[in-house]
């Protein structure tokens, strides 16, 4: 029988070998956090996988704080992660798209370390005609109560990031995270209902052949970005790309991570400060990036620079293969 190694089985490894790379005992805090998103996702996977059979599909008939729309898997998707991570005592407070405070728990700093910030659906408007979705998450440590205070460990810089990681909802349920060594892949196997590992030191090609942009919002962007998209369209970079746009935050990035090229969310005229959010979209997928040898910027700088002044603070979003990257950067700098 061909050997298999779950997620947590993959974490208590990397535990394993930062003993002993630096000597540090690793407590298993975090793998019994993690198993709290995967619980929480497997719940997620089920009722989406039954939306078209239950009454689960439509809008819930209240908007979140963003002033969008809730469907009802939004809300039992939020409820799900609230439920699975806010069991686990290492959580000190969790901060998600659809509601406007953090929820927080009133436990010791020694105990209480975690703080999780995460969009529990991702592109749930989509799911009505069955288009991917996803959940992002993000984990940050708790600072210490002489260096700050709880919402000031909440909104720290995204290279402060501990892991990171998304679920995307396919036609296979895969899950993707980092701690900072790697990025891996991991898919569900409904036969066993565990995460398996797929993919393992996941790496974005240093160049792809695919951009992914809402091209109906171009005559609103800067100009600097409909030059670099012509660039991108007409060969500038040695061949020609094709377009590639689903919608679904997660779905276009996981493609991104697999296949090379870049995904542009610019600023519009309408939205100078970007749409997409920084904390618990931007940052946990620019961390990923990262580690998996891409870029992430907000087309001033990198966006794992960027101070948060708020929970739902947006920005403008680009991420993408080094070369892509590169590029992008020499235009808007111009």
């Amino acid at each position: 029988m061909a050997m298999i190694t779950t997620v947590q089985q993959h974490i208590l490894q990397q535990q394993q070998e930062m003993l002993k790379s630096t000597g540090r005992e690793a407590s298993g805090t975090f793998s019994w956090l993690l198993s709290g998103i995967t619980l929480a996702s497997k719940m997620i996977e089920a009722k989406i996988r039954s939306a078209g059979l239950s009454d689960v599909l439509g809008a819930f008939g209240a908007e979140n704080v963003q002033g969008e729309q809730q469907q009802k898997l939004d809300v039992y998707a939020n409820q799900a992660l609230l439920h699975c991570l806010g069991l686990r005592d290492s959580v000190a407070a969790l901060v998600s798209e659809e509601d406007e405070e953090p929820v927080t728990f009133n436990r010791d700093p020694e105990r209480g370390k975690y703080i999780i910030v995460f969009d529990p659906l991702d592109g749930s408007s989509n799911i009505d005609v069955n288009v991917n979705v996803g959940t992002i998450f993000s984990v940050l440590r708790r600072l210490p109560p002489e260096h700050g205070t709880l919402e000031e460990s909440i909104l720290q810089q995204g290279f402060r990031q501990v892991a990171a990681g998304y679920v995307v909802y396919g036609p296979s349920t895969v899950l993707v995270y980092t701690t900072g060594n790697g990025v891996h892949g991991f898919t569900l196997d409904p036969a066993i209902g565990a995460f398996v590992l797929s993919n393992e030191r996941m790496m974005m090609p240093e160049q792809g052949s695919y951009y992914s942009a809402n091209e109906a919002n171009a005559a609103v962007w800067p100009e600097e970005y409909r030059a670099y998209l012509e660039m991108l369209r007409s060969g500038g970079l040695g061949k020609e790309y094709s377009s590639r746009y689903i919608g679904s935050l997660v779905a276009d990035f996981h493609r991104t991570l697999l296949k090379g090229g870049v995904f542009l969310y610019p600023p519009t005229l309408k939205q100078p400060k970007g749409k997409l959010r920084l904390l618990y979209e931007a940052n946990p997928l620019a961390f990923i990036a990262e580690q998996a040898g891409g870029m992430a910027t907000n087309g001033a700088g990198r966006i794992l620079d960027i101070r948060p002044e708020g929970i739902h603070q947006r920005t403008p979003f680009c991420v993408g293969s080094k070369r892509e990257m590169e590029a992008l950067a020499a235009a808007v700098t111009k």
